[in-house]
């Protein structure tokens, strides 16, 4: 009989799911919405179920890291009802609840008899009638009461609700995790037919876990036996529906200092088509009496929240689970962890050299000591997550700088310009704003000309400080100031923190005469206590970039190129050229277009793989190399998704790695290329044929051209037939970009629907010829032509 917890899910599902959302002219790629639950204690096995979309073909599945084993068991499609079998199911379960609650009583139901004379498996008319062929409906007359209640309430709630196609399939895996496997997080995807899915976050614990079984709210009116009430530690996963309100009894003992850690935008940090972008989860402990003895709803600037609660009186308490404001959905999920477990909640300094121990202060609840000692994180340079271990027990994570700068204290009183301390470039200062109305105020000796740059890193750290800088000369002319910033291109946020308050201040400016010049931070808000700790970067500019490219799932067909966009994150003002490879690329993979333009913070690119079968999934690296200071910088890209927050903002969410897919036939010829030298030199006002080495005979004559969102006055025409395959010109108006300007044009292929890149006409999707590098000339001379 199929478990309560794994019906709360499968339930889920019990709505009318309209077609999907994909465009004609979109690729069609399996899509992964959400995990429950998303993750599980090491040493078990158990079922998981992954909603998404164009999920059909699914065979397998790819976890990161060593340890965790999963294997599909099988596909749900989205339940549909007509008018009668709606009906049928309404009657069947009022039957079925009636049976088991006068069995529960003692009586004995004659099953097939009280069906058969309630009219169940025919219409009002007397037509046979046939429930869905789903797995989610086998069985329903050897369910429980509980398990009936959830099938009951489910279908009053969802088959009223609005269908959304994104989440609306459903796998069945089943998951084992090793007894020894590395706690933490993994990325889980699907591997289908179509390709593989975008990862999703999936979680390996120490802690004994329990999945929520339904009735769970605080009012019920269903006459259910209650849960056995768990005992900490342990870990609950959820789903919270819609209108749905999750509670779980808890058994406490005098003197615990429990840590109730809820993980709801951790493991799906952004939704699209929510407010305020995910799911805003708020935690609350009753007593026995049912009065409310806690109450939180985030963890300072973070919106999954975190309850420490002294256990004065032992007993029964009940742990409840909501949505802020009462939405819910399939991928509404959480893990939500109680124990008397160690919690840092604040450290000091921030960060350290890449060499030697440091020496860490620490403040937070369940701790054993208030110091210790901290070997380098390995990786070099940057931000990294790090647990420390007390009694044998992991903390939580927090984020911790490594910097190879000369570091130094902040050392009060410096609250002003006749106290302000005396420091020297270059400089990492570790300080605080301990309290309210602190003001720490740092002097320095500057010359006509020089460039100096302040860098605040302290909310990207997990410190609640909410900084402002100001630089200002001896006589108090404020000469530059900052409160926050943000790095990004459009409404691409690139902040791989995934913060949406970039609250961490920066500031760069030319300093306009020799002299003593002072610089202030203070927290923005008028807070302050030990809590806010920041790390001051106080330098000449040093130019640098991080690279991040997008989408961490690639699906590619054999000979057929694949978009990638490669984001360069730039620093202190490098606005150079950055070249983009590949790194030991497989198969004779080929990357085109690796070029990320002077001045510009991202660059489309394609990846060709050869014509050959190849059923193995595997990874891709890339790199970028610019020369800064006359030297060269070589950069590793972090594989990142793109997701959209509320209709409108976009982030970067970093992946641990760029997982590739080919997928479908060999093909007997060989990769379109193109002939014409690269890149490609357009002058302006002028025009200039690009001709693809491809194969297709006749069928050539039938291919339309598109430019995918090209810069302005770039025109694509006149897509003709020659001997090497396939030409075109490209155009630059007197709308396009000055001469100088460089870019990556991305030409999609349709088979119909007209000529020249014209709209009209049936036309077929065959993807898209390999990134064409272009350069706006002033004239034809300089093209070459």
């Amino acid at each position: 009989m199929r478990t309560p917890s794994t019906l709360l899910v499968a339930l889920a599902l019990l709505a009318l799911c309209g077609a999907g959302a994909w465009g004609q002219e979109t690729k069609r790629e399996p899509h992964l919405g959400y995990l429950y639950p998303a993750g599980g204690q090491r040493g078990t096995t158990f079922q998981v179920f992954a909603g998404g979309q164009l999920l059909q073909s699914v065979n397998g599945v790819h976890v990161s890291g060593e340890g965790v084993s999963a294997r599909v068991v099988e596909y749900a499609a989205p339940l549909r009802f007509d008018g009668d079998q709606a009906r049928d199911l309404r009657l069947r379960l009022e039957v079925l609840w009636s049976a088991r609650t006068e069995e529960r009583e003692g009586g004995k139901v004659d099953l097939k008899r009280a069906l058969r004379e309630a009219g169940v498996g025919k219409t009002q008319e007397g037509e046979p009638v046939k429930l869905p062929d789903h797995p989610f409906l086998d069985g329903l007359e050897e369910m429980n009461l509980r398990e009936l209640a959830q099938v009951r309430r489910a279908f009053q709630v969802f088959r009223k609700r609005q269908p959304n196609a994104q989440i609306a399939e459903t796998v069945i895996l089943e998951v084992e995790i090793d007894s020894d496997a590395v706690p933490g997080d993994r990325e889980l995807r699907l591997d289908s037919d179509l390709g593989i899915t975008n990862p999703m976050c999936f979680q390996v614990g120490l802690l004994p876990e329990r999945n929520e079984v339904e009735l769970n709210d605080p009012v019920v009116s269903d006459p259910l036996p209650p849960e056995p009430p768990a005992e900490p530690p342990v870990l609950f996963n959820g789903q919270i529906l819609p209108g749905d309100v999750d509670r779980f009894p808890l058994k406490t003992r005098r003197g615990q200092d429990l840590i109730v850690e809820l993980q709801a935008r951790r493991l799906v940090p952004y939704l699209a088509d929510a407010v305020p972008g995910w799911f805003q989860g708020t935690v609350a402990l009753f007593d026995e009496e049912g009065r409310e003895v806690a109450f939180v709803d985030d963890f300072r600037f973070q919106s999954d929240p975190v309850l420490c609660f002294e256990v004065r009186k032992p007993g029964i308490y009940e742990l409840e689970v909501r949505d802020a404001v009462y939405r819910g959905r399939e991928d509404f999920i959480y893990r939500i962890a109680v124990a008397d477990r160690p919690f840092i909640t604040q450290v000091f300094p921030l960060g350290g050299p890449p060499t030697g121990r440091t020496d860490l202060s620490l403040g937070g609840w369940n701790l054993t000591t208030r110091r210790m000692k901290l070997e380098p994180p390995a990786g070099g340079d940057g931000i990294r997550r790090v647990s420390l271990r007390q009694k044998n027990r992991p903390t939580n994570e927090f984020r911790f700088a490594i910097d190879s700068l000369p570091t130094g204290p902040e050392v009060e009183s410096n609250d002003d310009f006749e106290e302000a301390q005396p420091v020297e470039l270059p400089l990492i200062v570790d300080g605080r704003i301990e309290e309210a109305g602190d003001v720490d105020v740092f002097q320095f000796e500057g010359h006509a000309g020089e460039e100096v740059v302040a860098e605040v890193l302290a909310r990207r750290l997990y410190s609640p400080l909410d900084s402002l800088l100001r630089l200002q000369d001896s006589s108090g002319t404020v000469l530059e100031w900052n409160d926050d910033y943000s790095r990004k291109e459009g409404h691409l946020h690139t902040d791989p923190a995934s913060l949406t308050h970039h609250a961490d201040s920066y500031l760069r400016a030319e300093l306009p005469a020799d002299g003593t010049y002072f610089l202030s931070l203070v927290d923005a808000q008028h807070h302050g206590d030990e809590s806010h700790a920041y790390r001051l970067r106080l330098s000449h500019p040093q130019p640098d970039f991080e690279l991040y490219v997008t989408p961490a799932s690639l699906n590619l067909n054999p000979g057929r190129a694949g978009a990638i966009r490669v984001h360069a994150l730039r620093e202190d003002g490098f606005d150079g050229a950055i070249d983009v490879s590949l790194v030991d690329a497989p198969l004779g993979i080929r990357l085109d277009g690796g070029r990320i333009p002077a001045g510009r913070d991202s660059a489309w690119m394609t990846i060709t793989p050869p014509s050959e079968e190849h059923p193995e999934r595997f990874a891709l690296q890339l790199e970028g190399r610019a020369t800064l200071g006359g030297e060269e910088r070589v950069r590793s890209a972090t594989p990142a998704e793109e997701m959209m927050q509320a209709f409108l903002y976009r982030h970067l969410v970093p992946a641990e790695e760029l997982l590739v897919a080919i997928t479908g036939p060999a093909r007997e010829v060989p990769p379109v290329r193109c002939l014409t030298d690269l890149p490609l030199r357009i002058p302006r006002d002028g025009a200039v044929e690009v001709v693809m080495r491809a194969s297709g005979g006749s069928a050539l004559s039938r291919v339309t051209l598109e430019l995918n969102d090209p810069p302005a006055g770039i025109l694509l025409e006149d897509v003709h037939v020659v001997d090497e395959g396939l030409a075109f010109w490209l155009e630059a108006t007197d709308e396009a970009p000055a001469a100088g300007f460089e870019d990556n044009l991305i030409v999609d292929v349709f088979l119909g629907g007209g000529g020249g890149g014209r709209r009209g006409g049936s036309r077929n999707p065959m993807g898209i010829l390999p990134a064409i590098p272009i350069v706006i000339v002033e004239s034809a001379w300089e093209s070459g032509e």
